[in-house]
């Protein structure tokens, strides 16, 4: 018998309309390991995603004493020694300010990434996510932004004017992901819709006419229509994919509803709707709905507080005195560590999923970060960064690394290579670097 794609379907007629029946994941499929696809050769897709928390970190509680891959998880990180060899932990690495003024809570989160400090929101270059999605992204969703939190924007940017909004609510993002327009993937038939038909004509028909236009204009006009352009071969894409069966996903079980939770600060909702969307997007990236993610725990100037109180983490980073017998803020390392215990949380969705010969997380390539240092400083010296999953063996993991004031752009660097982007060198300035984390890459 001749091999099979995983995308094989029985194809056929009812009523004219044409139908699909598609085949589950057999052995004949897969290579030995079952990682890769025996009739194309392509792998189970690699995925990427920033998880990011605010207002930094108590470094003595979270910096382990030695480099390499022989050393202990400090206090405030200890809950994720399970994940030992799926994680590289990364301290000592800048944002060099060139001079620019440190706009408290953005220019480190910026400079991490885009390799350009900026004094505000007026982002100068697309964030690395986006250009990591411009390179994967075939799927419904370019990228999908979500924030436990109740804060609406997210750091996901493709210019000054084009963040990505952040979904705020698990319900809101289930019913964006698996409400209207998805197709679930081990259906037994397949009937494509004929209004994604219709649209996807129109868009077609008009194609010629936005070549000659750009070939027109001048060129910053050519640049303001590329940027609107663009959102129109994502949605050319989307359609394209829509009148398509997708591929049947072994171990998809489609989720749930979640419950239509309270949306806000308080902490004990953030961390419950933390854990729900993780789990949405989870399933989300396994069925291919994207490929690429920005979750945000809490915004860079973190608006988290307890129960019954008004004092945000940000306000306390700033106000609350060091308490003498512990050198650091008491309720400051609270919400510290309660960030930590949400990003096991959020890696135990990834891992909970089976796909291959591993999970979901050996097939992800993690980069989180805070946006700065010590908070009640604004320090952007010292950021510390996790990368978690190995990217379907393109990244090694297993040890701290001290970055001894190198910029921070070496990381965003070797992110985008082990993505998969033909890049020699990123940042600006005092930033911009050919130096890969030659220790991260496998």
């Amino acid at each position: 018998m001749s091999k099979l794609s995983r995308r094989g379907f029985l194809r056929g007629t009812l009523q004219g309309a044409a139908v699909g029946v598609g085949l589950p994941l057999l052995n004949c499929m897969l290579n030995s390991n079952g990682s890769a696809f025996a009739a194309s050769g392509k792998r189970i897709p690699v995925r990427f995603g920033t998880w990011v928390w605010g207002c930094g970190f108590i470094p003595e509680l979270w910096i382990p004493e030695k480099t390499g891959r022989d050393f202990e998880f400090p206090a405030h990180i200890a809950m994720l020694e399970p994940y030992r060899e799926k994680l590289a932990l990364f301290s000592g690495f800048d944002v060099k300010l060139d001079g620019v003024p440190n706009k408290p809570h953005v220019t480190g989160c910026f400079g991490l990434r885009t390799g350009i400090p900026v004094p505000d929101y007026n982002v100068k270059a697309p964030t690395l996510d986006v250009l990591i999605a411009d390179q994967i992204a075939d799927t419904r969703f370019s990228s999908i932004e979500l924030c436990s939190a109740g804060i609406e924007r997210s750091y996901s940017y493709r210019d000054a004017g084009s963040p990505n909004p952040s979904e705020t609510s698990p319900l809101a993002l289930y019913q964006r992901i698996f409400g209207e327009g998805f197709q679930d993937p081990n259906a037994a038939e397949f009937t494509p819709d004929p209004r994604y038909m219709v649209h996807k004509s129109v868009l077609a028909a008009t194609g010629e006419e936005r070549r000659q236009l750009m070939r027109e204009v001048g060129a910053e006009d050519r640049q303001r229509l590329d940027e609107y352009f663009t959102s129109i071969r994502e949605l050319e894409q989307k359609l394209a994919l829509q009148l398509e069966p997708p591929a049947p996903v072994e171990n998809f079980d489609m989720p749930a509803a979640p419950p239509d939770t309270i949306v806000d600060s308080e902490m004990g909702n953030v961390m419950e709707n933390h854990k729900l969307m993780a789990g949405l997007l989870a399933r989300a990236l396994q069925c291919n709905q994207t490929k690429v993610f920005n979750m945000l725990f809490s915004d860079t100037a973190s608006n988290l507080r307890r129960p019954g109180s008004s004092s945000t983490h940000h306000t306390l980073t700033h106000e609350e005195p060091e308490d003498p017998e512990l050198g650091h803020q008491r309720e400051v390392a609270w919400f510290a560590q309660r960030s930590m215990v949400a990003w096991k949380d959020f890696l135990d969705a990834l891992s909970a999923i089976p796909e291959g010969d591993g999970t979901l997380l050996d097939n992800c390539l993690v980069l989180a970060h805070s946006d700065c240092s010590i908070a009640k400083a604004h320090a952007v010296e010292g950021i510390p960064v996790m990368v978690a999953g190995n990217a379907g063996g393109r990244v090694r993991t297993g040890f701290h690394m001290a970055g001894n004031a190198d910029p921070i752009s070496r990381l965003g660097l070797t992110v985008q290579q082990a993505m998969g982007l033909q890049v020699d060198s990123w940042g600006t300035l005092n930033m911009a670097t050919n130096r890969s984390v030659t220790e991260l890459l496998a």
